[in-house]
């Protein structure tokens, strides 16, 4: 689970790593920027063009990865790698960071959505799927668990959006890294504390979860 998780986190860090040595060497990110990208764009854009072509390459090279394992793409990995092609692809190629901008809140919308759809159309619940193996509660509270997560990502998207819209890109930047990983690690600390709490007062599947 850790590593999962520092591979999950690898290109967002990596993205702040090269944002942030861009500006640090801005005459040999430019150099680095214009032989790589051909050019035309404001010297201020380097960076986050930088950053957005490394986190596209890292993504590519973690897909190669995991195939040359023999191991199976997670959907999320197959997800991430599309929407930075995409979006990466279109703040590369009209050299507007706006569109990088709007990839962590797709990638959170979409969890958010996925969520409650799969338990409303196919009866499963991701959550409860990806957790029971560690963790045995209630059907109910498996079902609240599933709708946090929800609101969660839906909040998440949502400032993502605002302080991309409302703050330069080095303060975005910083947010993407620092921001997003304190607030889930905020939400996951005080999920463990209802969690806990509540397998106590319980202690089986059979609870009626209140």
């Amino acid at each position: 689970m850790p590593m999962k998780f520092f591979a999950d986190l690898l290109p967002v860090i990596l993205f702040f790593t090269a944002y942030k040595l861009a500006g640090v060497y801005p005459d040999s990110a430019a150099s680095l920027a214009n032989d790589w990208l051909g050019g035309g764009f404001a010297p201020s854009l380097v960076p986050i063009l930088l950053a957005t072509l490394t986190t596209m390459i890292v993504t590519a090279i973690q897909i190669v990865v995991v195939k040359i394992m023999g191991k199976r793409i997670d959907k999320m990995l197959w997800l991430s790698f599309a929407l930075i092609t995409v979006l990466g692809g279109a703040t590369l190629f009209f050299h507007d960071p706006l569109f990088i901008k709007w990839k962590p809140t797709i990638l959170y919308w979409f969890i958010a959505i996925a969520l409650p759809g799969s338990s409303l159309l196919l009866g499963r619940n991701l959550i409860r799927s990806a957790l029971e193996a560690q963790i045995q509660l209630p059907e109910p509270i498996w079902a609240r668990l599933n709708l946090a997560w929800a609101l969660f990502f839906t909040a998440l998207g949502l400032l993502n959006l605002y302080v991309a819209f409302s703050f330069s890109d080095e303060i975005w930047v910083n947010f993407k890294l620092f921001g997003c990983t304190a607030l889930m690690f905020v939400f996951v600390v005080a999920q463990g504390f209802y969690l806990s709490k509540h397998m106590l007062e319980d202690g089986s599947t059979d609870a009626g979860g209140t």
